[in-house]
């Protein structure tokens, strides 16, 4: 392993563990990254659903509980522009499943969350605050953006799925990159949704961007344990980023549903689908992704208008006692979770990657 990459990450981040908790919007809370900072890890809060407020409630939270480093990430994509007719047929094609659970469909959809790129609440929020990093996924935001963040001397990240994406980020002035897997669970990083994925796998990714690259590569998709951690070490990764492990801790805000889910043998059979939210994501096999299996992506709605339908279909049969219509997000490595609290899976984390 490349010790002077590992050394370059750490100083960046400012953690003493070559360890990234994935943001995971909607899964992560202060209370996880809090562990994993404290434990000398890089912790982190996906806020892309949330408000500018609220991001800064769960900011202030955080350190309330922790005086370590801490990762806030939000999403950069291209705002959607709506196609009523194919959001009309979407909505058509779920009222029978909506009907079995007593409930009926929206009737439209909208946008549910702002992009980091026209948010300037949002930025105004981070540039206030100050997080020791900022992470971007699904894109790059202008300079306009870019330049502020580094100004205030936060550290900036971006998921990248390809070299191009590499290139593109390291160019915008991005001070690392997460290679981004297609092992991993959540949604794909990958800047166009609509573009040829070459679908390439953590290992080879890792190493072609630490080969060309002149920044650091943190490694993610598919790593639950201390040897995963050490593989993509010596890969030159100069740290690895885990969510899934992390999706069982008590410290998540993952529902009950979920966590069942995630120790059953659905963990065996995750699956990429873009039904649930209108971008490519890997999920837990379920309900959501047995009814969306073999629907064409120009049936889906728009990233995140989609994620309207999926959020009612999914509380309307919970409402019933059904939770496998939920945004259940795993990846590949699932079978190896752990039902842990976050400081204990870290300190086991550390202790299997010195073992290894």
């Amino acid at each position: 392993m490349s010790s002077h990459s590992i050394e370059n990450l750490l100083k960046l981040a400012g953690i003493t563990v070559p360890i990234v908790q994935a943001p995971m919007a909607g899964v992560s809370s202060p209370a996880m990254a809090a562990a994993i900072s404290q434990a000398g890890g890089l912790g982190s809060l996906g806020v892309g659903a949330l408000t500018p407020e609220a991001a800064r409630a769960a900011i202030r939270a955080f350190r309330e509980r922790s005086s370590g480093s801490l990762n806030i990430n939000v999403f950069a994509h291209k705002p959607a522009s709506g196609h009523a007719e194919r959001e009309r047929r979407w909505i058509e094609r779920a009222r029978p499943v909506f009907s079995r659970y007593e409930a009926k469909p929206p009737s439209t959809l909208k946008e549910i969350y702002r992009s980091f790129i026209e948010d300037d609440e949002m930025l105004a929020v981070l540039i206030d605050e100050r997080p020791r990093v900022v992470s971007f996924h699904f894109g790059i935001p202008s300079p306009a953006r870019v330049a502020p963040l580094r100004e205030a001397g936060i550290t900036l990240f971006a998921s990248v799925t390809s070299l191009a994406e590499g290139r593109e980020a390291e160019a915008a002035g991005i001070q690392a990159v997460v290679a981004q897997g297609y092992e991993a669970g959540g949604h794909r990083g990958i800047f166009d949704p609509d573009a040829d994925d070459s679908r390439l796998g953590t290992v080879a990714l890792t190493r072609i961007l630490v080969k060309t690259l002149r920044i650091p590569v943190v490694a993610a998709g598919g790593i639950m344990d201390g040897a995963g951690i050490a593989a993509v070490l010596r890969l030159g990764a100069g740290a690895a980023q885990l969510g899934t492990a992390f999706v069982g801790c008590p410290e998540s805000l993952a529902d009950e549903g979920y966590r069942a889910a995630l120790f059953s043998d659905a963990a065996s059979h995750t699956m990429m689908t873009r039904a649930i939210s209108g971008r490519p994501a890997r999920c837990l096999a379920n309900r959501f992704t047995a009814w969306a299996a073999g629907t064409a992506d120009e049936d889906v709605p728009e990233y995140p208008i989609a994620y309207d339908l999926g959020n009612a279909l999914h509380a309307a049969a919970k409402a019933k006692g059904e939770t496998g219509y939920g945004a259940q997000w795993a990846g590949q490595g699932a079978p190896l979770a752990r039902a842990l609290p976050a400081g204990e899976l870290m300190g086991k984390l550390i202790e299997e990657l010195n073992a290894a």
